[in-house]
């Protein structure tokens, strides 16, 4: 150790117990990557018992003695002294992620289910009070506490984002409340937000509205630095993620009329029919991918206008209406992704930016030949996904080739968490993939973290799956969850502290709403319950009277006969006609809408 580093500091370390010395008050943790460090225990340390959003502050200072057991996974902070030729490190929090060894507390039945009951209420009270649902009150930015920003501008995305969050609380909850909140929100873009051009037979979405007492004024193109004057496809993509996830619920027509339309949208204006993918942009004079007023989007495709499709709505209507137009968009979707995005020679990250000709664009503003983390696991999560569904081994190695190669280049081996965005190559004499600005970690990476390993675990096993899920689960829930305020944060710091500075303090903006903590919320908990701990979930659904009879209940693509459909009610009355294997029911004619409450069970 230089004299340069000789300094006290506090950091976070992240692992299971070896052994536990009494006398010397001394216990060993390992770090997922299999390093040792000696923890000393601190005058005045506390201890406590993961906790959930809601849950009150469990204390166990008292019982440390007696929860030190080695294999028991733990987070500690304290202080790194200089001493010797190295460092002791003396605990100052302990955070225990269970009771017993082997138990954590994001892996009982209802933890996640608990944590969108919480997320739904913060967001519904932030944006409406405790009064009428009025979207002519939803702003975009939202602060810490929820207290509404001073900006007037509703953006298309955060609301449907929001929408999705409550249709997903819905599912898991049946609270009427947070299906209202998404209804409502949903007619809100459709009349406000969407614009239907007859005479080319599609549907596209405004950026947004600026709200000036009764008078609003259309926002057609983008406003951001990156996309300015230009429609976006990720805001198109986006603006179907919270009315698809309420057709799922309610089985809307008019919902899917939306979705058929912006998909005629993709394919004539956005989709490259003789190279493959889509673009990223298109100007908004001509609709061309192509024209020069894009300077630097012009024929450029990415990630998101590649594989967003996905997660945001395509998976989500093809639960809904089965139609295999959407299982084929799905499969030319991961066909390109396993052709293009791989760049193994290269660099251990997918390459995410492309020419036309799928030649790589290593000079797009600020993505440069830089990898954003997140995206390569939601790569891996989608591939998983898609795998259930069309099992192609192409799938399924590419989604354990990212999973195997990413923790030791995208996580944070010693505190846990992953990290934000890094540079593709090191450069001579480098030993680390350098960060492009900065160590934090964001809230909606951690989520793609989780479900990748779940969903890898659950499907095809491997402990080092289990262990990387519950590893990202951890931490997430340990350090995101802010327990004074409601919802979650934006960021945080390597060491787990909140990050509360400029855009990152808010809990809604341009960038976050309650899409990701909701999806995670309801995907961990069809992952966690149905194919890892093997517990019953139940599932609600509104049916409209001018819904398909057939309601389809797949909580997400799964591999093949792994849940069946256990049980029916209907307006609190069981319900026999269903079938349990193709996850359907067959519902009754009505002049109202159905409250359907199924329950999923795992086969093993």
């Amino acid at each position: 150790m230089t004299d340069a580093m000789r300094f006290p500091f506090m950091d976070t370390i992240a692992g299971s117990i070896t052994e536990f010395n009494r006398e010397r008050r001394v216990f060993g943790l390992r770090t997922i990557d299999g390093r040792h460090f000696d923890v000393r225990l601190s005058d005045g340390m506390s201890a406590e018992l993961l906790r959930n959003l809601d849950e009150p502050y469990a204390d166990a200072s008292e019982h440390v003695d007696d929860m030190l057991t080695p294999g028991r996974h733990l987070f500690a902070y304290g202080v790194f002294y200089p001493e010797g030729d190295g460092y002791n490190y003396e605990a100052k929090r302990l955070v225990f992620q269970g009771r017993r060894v082997g138990e954590y507390g994001f892996e009982k039945p209802d933890w996640w289910i608990n944590q969108v009951n919480s997320l739904a209420g913060f967001y519904r009270k932030a944006q409406f009070g405790r009064g009428p649902i009025d979207y002519k009150e939803y702003r975009t930015n939202i602060r810490l506490g929820g207290e509404k920003a001073d900006s007037h501008v509703q953006e298309t995305d955060t609301i449907s984002r929001m929408v999705y969050g409550m249709a997903s609380a819905y599912l898991l909850t049946g609270n009427e409340e947070y299906l209202e909140v998404a209804e409502k929100g949903t007619g809100y873009l459709r009349d406000h937000m969407r614009f239907v051009d007859r005479e080319a037979d599609v549907v596209y979405w405004y950026h947004g509205i600026k709200v000036e007492g009764d008078y609003e004024r259309k926002l057609f193109t983008s406003e951001f630095d990156d996309d300015y004057d230009a429609i976006p496809m990720y805001e198109q993509i986006y603006a179907l993620a919270g009315p698809t996830q309420t057709f799922r619920v309610t089985g809307d027509p008019r919902i899917a009329a939306d979705v058929d339309g912006t998909l005629r949208l993709f394919e004539k204006y956005f989709r490259d029919h003789s190279g493959g993918g889509y673009y990223s942009h298109i100007d908004p004079v001509l609709l061309s991918p192509h024209h020069d007023s894009l300077r630097f989007n012009r024929s450029r495709k990415n990630w998101n206008s590649v594989g967003d499709h996905a997660p945001a709505y395509l998976v989500n209507m093809l639960l809904a209406t089965g139609e295999q137009r959407h299982a084929e968009m799905l499969e030319r979707t991961f066909d390109t992704i396993v052709e293009h995005f791989p760049d193994y020679d290269a660099s251990p990250f997918v390459n995410e930016r492309f020419m036309a000709d799928w030649s790589h664009d290593l000079g797009h503003t600020w993505q440069q030949n830089r990898a954003v983390v997140g995206h390569n696991l939601k790569i891996a999560w989608n591939l998983m996904r898609m795998y259930a569904q069309n099992p192609k081994s192409s799938y399924r190695d590419l989604a354990e080739k990212i999973a195997g190669i990413m923790p030791a280049v995208g996580s944070d081996q010693q505190r846990g968490g992953w990290y934000d965005v890094v540079e593709r190559v090191r450069q001579p004499g480098q030993d680390w993939y350098r960060f492009a600005w900065h160590d934090r970690k964001a809230w909606w990476q951690q989520e793609q973290a989780i479900l990748a390993y779940l969903i890898l675990f659950g499907s095809i096993g491997g402990d080092a799956n289990r262990e990387q899920a519950r590893q990202a689960a951890g931490f997430y829930n340990t350090f995101f969850l802010d327990h004074d305020e409601g919802a979650v944060y934006f960021n945080v710091l390597a060491s787990g502290m909140p990050y509360l500075l400029g855009t990152e303090r808010l809990k809604g903006s341009h960038s976050m709403s309650m899409y990701h903590s909701a999806e995670l919320c309801y995907l961990a908990a069809v992952y966690t319950n149905l194919l890892i701990t093997k517990q019953p979930l139940q599932l609600w659904f509104k049916p409209r009277p001018d819904a398909a009879r057939t309601l389809r209940v797949a909580p997400d693509l799964l591999m093949p006969g792994r849940v069946r459909l256990a049980e029916v009610e209907i307006d609190d009355k069981p319900w026999e006609s269903f079938d349990p294997v193709a996850m359907t029911v067959e519902l009754p004619e009505s002049e109202d809408s159905l409250t359907v409450r199924v329950q999923l069970t795992p086969n093993d």
